[in-house]
């Protein structure tokens, strides 16, 4: 394998976000048959540089008041890089940035792109660490200025060049071609759509033929996930079927985790995605509440989530998807604890008379006053324990931050994401949403971290 054209690029930039944050200064070395060429430039961010940053870098504002934005230089940066191998250390850094910064200015970019990071991970996996200053001591590069744009650059060319002598042609040949391999993608999809897919955390969308919502999944990684599907439809026959029919993909990104689980929840009842098993049954949620009947006979009683206030009701167990399913939990735990399908409610029998279950010697005889049914109340009381439904934990709504979003929560809904506080004033003034199994038991998880909404949320 040769490379007879490639790139080296480096980038200092005012933050760690490629969609939010903006480069300062580029640093390109193009290698080629004709030899080396070196170029750099100083960028206009339009944005004020932090001072960590600037001390991290050296790049003042200052320096960057009287240079271009990067609109005026993207035609001459889109053509030293294009056709080119684009190698950096870190390059999901760097490419993401100058994806983002040419579609701003018009241009649309793509490029084969080799990361220095993995291409070390893969070449050198008996050492730990495979940042650039591991590189400087372990191969003896030569710094000029570090943590500049042309500086770094050069140490990754120089990297390059040690790889030339320190491993055997055929392997690095081979390392970069598994790193460089394009994704096998579905026959009917662009590949154009992979290379747009974000990175980050969130949800994402399958649609088929007449857009036909097929399959939504959430992920921390988005573009790897995604991609994941098709490197296993050999394998898998839901996969294979999955990519012959996606026709588009669709993603929407999130905060943080939370924010996707919820996302993806809400995107499965609402769509009915034909590929998603789990969360689309959407039936009507119900519980079994413990009701005195007599001094110390407590019975269950099936109750609807519609029917219910969660701020005030006591002793409630579940949620279930259905009455069919809470009655077979309600029939599997007495059957375990040899409890009495009539006090239950789960059986009809006549005062006096022994229930089926005590016939089979599987009920204590709280029927027939074999056992007191005080008794029988509390093995009740703690055989459901498990199931016992978490009560609201404030007076009013509470929410949760990830990242520059808002998740709002009253008594276990979800009440929807706010990113400015008229937001979060519109969703507190609108109608709730129903009950959710699915919320609930994703947000009783990250009950630790929610905050009361009298604890300002605000920006």
């Amino acid at each position: 394998m040769s490379f007879p054209a490639l790139v080296f690029v480096d980038l200092e930039t005012t933050g760690a976000t490629a969609t939010a944050d903006r480069i300062t200064e580029i640093g390109i070395v193009e290698v080629d048959e004709q030899g080396v060429r070196e170029w750099s430039c100083l960028v206009n961010p339009g944005t004020p540089i932090s001072g960590f940053i600037e001390r991290l870098t050296g790049i003042s504002n200052a320096m960057v008041a009287d240079a271009p934005p990067f609109e005026d230089v993207a035609a001459e940066v889109k053509e030293r890089l294009e056709g080119r191998l684009f190698i950096a250390h870190n390059a999901r850094f760097d490419y993401g940035f100058l994806k983002n910064e040419f579609k701003r200015a018009g241009h649309d970019f793509r490029a084969t792109v080799l990361c220095t990071v993995k291409l070390s991970r893969k070449l050198f996996p008996q050492h730990a660490k495979h940042n650039l200053d591991s590189l400087i001591e372990r191969h003896d590069l030569t710094v000029s200025s570090r943590h500049r744009a042309l500086g770094d650059a050069r140490l990754i060319h120089q990297f390059w060049g040690r790889l030339q002598a320190e491993v055997a042609p055929e392997l690095l040949a081979q390392t970069v071609k598994a790193l460089t391999a394009r994704p096998s993608l579905p026959a009917n999809l662009d590949a154009a759509a992979i290379d747009d897919l974000p990175d980050g955390t969130g949800v994402y969308l399958f649609y088929g033929e007449n857009d036909l919502p097929l399959y939504v999944g959430k992920s921390k990684e988005l573009k790897k996930r995604v991609l994941a599907h098709f490197a296993s439809d050999h394998a898998a026959a839901r996969e294979m079927n999955l990519a012959q029919q996606v026709r588009r993909i669709e993603c929407i990104e999130t905060g943080g985790e939370i924010g996707a689980l919820l996302k993806e929840a809400m995107l499965i009842k609402q769509l009915q995605p034909i590929h998603n098993r789990h969360l689309r049954r959407n039936e009507e949620v119900c519980f079994w509440q413990l009701v005195e009947a007599r001094p110390g006979e407590w019975r269950p009683q099936l109750m609807l989530a519609s029917e219910l206030d969660f701020g005030q009701q006591e002793h409630l167990y579940g949620p279930f998807k259905s009455a069919r399913d809470a009655k077979k939990s309600l029939t599997e735990l007495a059957k375990e604890h040899g409890l009495c399908h009539a006090l239950l409610g789960l059986e009809k029998v006549k005062p006096g008379k022994p229930c089926f279950a005590h016939q089979l010697q599987q009920c204590r005889g709280a029927c027939v006053g074999k056992e007191p049914v005080s008794f029988h109340s509390a093995r009740l009381m703690a055989a459901l324990g498990r199931q016992r439904f978490a009560p609201w934990p404030f007076v009013g709504p509470a929410w949760i931050r990830e990242g520059d979003e808002v998740h709002l929560i009253d008594h276990w809904r979800h009440l929807g994401t706010a990113r400015s506080e008229a937001d979060l004033y519109e969703l507190l003034e609108a109608t709730p949403p129903a009950f959710d199994r699915d919320t609930y038991r994703i947000l009783v998880k990250a009950q630790d971290r929610m905050t009361p909404l009298a604890a300002n949320p605000g920006r």
